[in-house]
């Protein structure tokens, strides 16, 4: 018997069943998606957990400690957690007693004080602490975490600032949930440190949400396996915070203070080739740590030993393709393309606030290091430079007998980075040097005025002049010693006693030090130097050691005026001599040294020079001077590009407006 589907009573029969399933099926369902968003968020079973609130402080005053407490901040709105991110100095610090959690960031200025955003707050905080009026039940709701951003080299005051914040805090009543993290910015892995710190913040942040924003019984100890919350945000942050690390290689150095040995805390101290991460095997320390190391070399340092450097610049790569040269081409006749630049000292006794090279590089106020032999060192920096030289054959542009040329260097530059003049062998490497016959330009930071009065004559000895006034030089340098401004006035003292040529190095930083022309005008006279470079700064990109952005970066016609200025307020000691437009770099000369009967000698002789350093007979700079070719005299028209050289220009593709609106 066949079932007809087209009588009435079977079509009912199927409706129905169908029915029946589908809302067998819809009831299901239902419940399964009740039960998935329950056990996501079971309001019917418990309350929603609190999730805890609070501020983070930074204490900065160069940037550092507010750059670290913002990627604190992405890091718990990543995580859920809802902070604010203060400055202190525009917060009321009686309002402590209402805050339920807060971080700060704190970062020891000098003598071991804070710095000056911080001012008020740490006032009322060390007025409240030592007040038996105020009571230690006054904080007993704020729950708090600190982190110092200092450097080891600074000893007894290594980090004070975060110590103190957490010893008044105690005593006012806050409850501590982490200890104190101090990071040695000498170490080069702050941003780690700081990383590994945050997520233990998240950790304990998250088991306060689970108790409801009670610290109850056990607040966890902020593990790494309870340190962010659960799922891909977790890998994402890793991912970004490590890319971040990659790309700039920061070292910060804002911990300005104090003295005596190196204190390291909480770092690990595993041999890595024969070396302690911390530096020190068998009573020996070495000057770059590995983490120094690998910072360096991944910004093309090549490392000599212990504690010296060798690196390409890239005025070298420029005039290996004929493509010009670097100033001191145009100033003083040197072959970029035979420039090996180098130092055999990566430490350096101040924290300029434009350290070119992000200060990966460690301080110190003294020679503390295993030292190396200066013969090795030189061979050494030869032999890595013309590996370097040899590794641009094949580059479009580099021409084969610039190439042939470059391989053996002729020019020596000591000022790479750090403070070649605080080698104790710097005599004995300046004549292994001129045995080859290279020429040396020395830089000095102006805080070794007995090594400079040691110093053998050097084809050019430089200091850096970086302000003109005390105040303004302890702002811009950051220098470590105390006594930095008696220290700088006695290196321009010893420069006025060399026969050789000498220079004051000005590096121009616009909001900073542009504006004291006569500060810097009154310095002339203490040191008398042959020349005086005034320099644009170079902007290098945005980093954690300071707030310089490229609006601090000033204009050639900038440098112009104030190089002008300069040279009007010597009457007619100094002049404008040259120019170098490319690298926003002018040049004061020595008017009864240098120009004769209208014709300017700033070039110098090389060969002559190296023959007089053989002689052995005293000799003067004005002994191995040459003139300087018209193209490279102020205000030619050449603006001091050499017109042998091929002036190159990067076609760009930029896209007009109309194109973007599409017109």
């Amino acid at each position: 018997m066949s079932l007809s589907l087209s009588s009435y009573p079977t079509r009912f029969a199927i409706l129905t069943l169908l029915s029946a399933t589908t809302v067998f099926f819809f009831y299901k369902s239902r419940r399964h998606l009740s039960k998935r968003l329950k056990s996501l968020n079971p309001i019917s079973q418990n309350p929603i957990p609190k999730t805890p609130r609070g501020k983070i402080f930074f204490i900065s005053q160069t940037g550092t400690s507010k750059t670290l407490a913002k990627s604190l901040h992405s890091l718990l709105n990543l995580n859920g957690f809802e902070f604010d991110l203060v400055d202190p100095k525009e917060y009321e610090p009686e309002d402590l007693h209402k805050e339920s959690f807060v971080v700060i960031v704190a970062s020891t200025w000098e003598d071991g004080k804070p710095p000056s955003n911080a001012g008020f707050f740490v006032d009322w905080l060390t007025e409240s602490a030592d007040d038996f009026r105020v009571g230690s039940l006054l904080l007993s709701k704020c729950k708090f975490a600190i982190f110092g951003v200092g450097s080891g080299s600074y000893g007894e005051t290594f980090n004070a600032v975060g110590r103190d914040f957490s010893k008044k805090l105690k005593k006012l009543g806050g409850v501590e949930v982490l200890e104190v993290c101090e990071g040695d910015v000498d170490e080069g892995n702050l941003d780690e440190v700081f990383g590994k710190w945050s997520k233990k913040i998240v950790g304990v942040l998250s088991n306060l949400g689970e108790n409801g924003g009670d610290m109850g019984n056990g607040v966890g100890d902020g593990s790494e396996d309870e340190a962010v919350s659960e799922g891909d945000d977790d890998e994402e942050y890793d991912d970004e915070f490590e890319e971040n690390d990659e790309e700039s290689g920061i070292v910060d150095l804002e911990d300005i203070a104090g003295k005596g040995p190196s204190r390291k805390k909480g770092v690990n101290d595993k041999l890595v080739n024969g070396k302690s991460n911390g530096g020190t095997v068998n009573g020996e320390k070495a000057m770059v740590t590995p983490v120094i190391r690998a910072s360096l070399e991944k910004q093309g340092y090549k490392i000599i030993g212990s504690h010296s450097g060798v690196k390409l610049c890239r005025w070298t790569k420029s005039q290996l393709r004929g493509r010009g040269g670097c100033y001191k081409h145009s100033f003083y006749g040197i072959e970029s393309h035979r420039c090996m630049e180098a130092t055999p000292s990566l430490a350096c006794a101040n924290k300029c606030v434009f350290c070119w090279r992000h200060h990966t590089n460690p301080v110190g106020k003294s020679w503390t290091w295993k030292m190396d032999d200066p013969i090795e060192i030189v061979n050494t920096a030869i032999d890595l430079h013309t590996k370097m030289i040899k590794q641009m054959k094949g580059v479009p542009g580099v021409k084969a007998e610039r190439l042939s040329e470059g391989l053996s260097p002729r020019h020596c530059a000591l000022s790479l980075v750090g403070e070649p003049i605080m080698y104790p062998e710097i005599n004995s490497l300046v004549d292994e040097l001129h045995k080859r016959r290279i020429s040396t330009f020395l830089v000095t930071n102006a805080q070794f005025p007995d090594k400079i009065k040691l110093l053998k004559p050097i084809t050019q000895l430089y200091v850096s002049v970086d302000a003109g006034t005390k105040d303004s030089l302890k702002a811009i340098d950051r220098p470590l010693f105390g006594d930095f401004w008696e220290r700088f006035l006695d290196s321009l003292r010893a420069l006025k006693e060399k026969e050789q040529r000498t220079v004051y190095r000005l590096t121009l930083v616009k909001g900073w030090n542009t504006e004291d022309v006569d500060a810097y005008s009154s310095l002339f006279s203490i040191g008398k130097p042959d020349f005086i470079e005034i320099k644009g700064v170079t902007y290098c990109g945005t980093s954690a050691t300071s707030k310089l952005t490229m609006e601090n970066v000033p204009w050639h016609s900038d440098v112009k005026e104030f190089s002008e200025a300069l040279a009007k307020k010597s009457n007619g000691e100094y002049e404008v001599a040259c120019e170098h437009v490319h690298s926003c770099c002018v040049l004061l000369a020595k008017v009864d040294k240098f120009k004769i009967d209208g014709q300017w000698f700033t070039w110098i002789d090389y060969e002559k020079f190296h023959d007089l350093v053989a002689s052995g007979r005293p000799f003067t700079s004005k002994d191995y001077m040459t003139p300087t070719p018209s193209w490279a005299v102020y205000g030619a028209e050449e603006g001091g590009f050499d017109p042998e050289q091929l002036r190159f220009k990067k076609e760009r593709h930029h896209r007009s407006p109309r194109q973007e609106n599409g017109s």
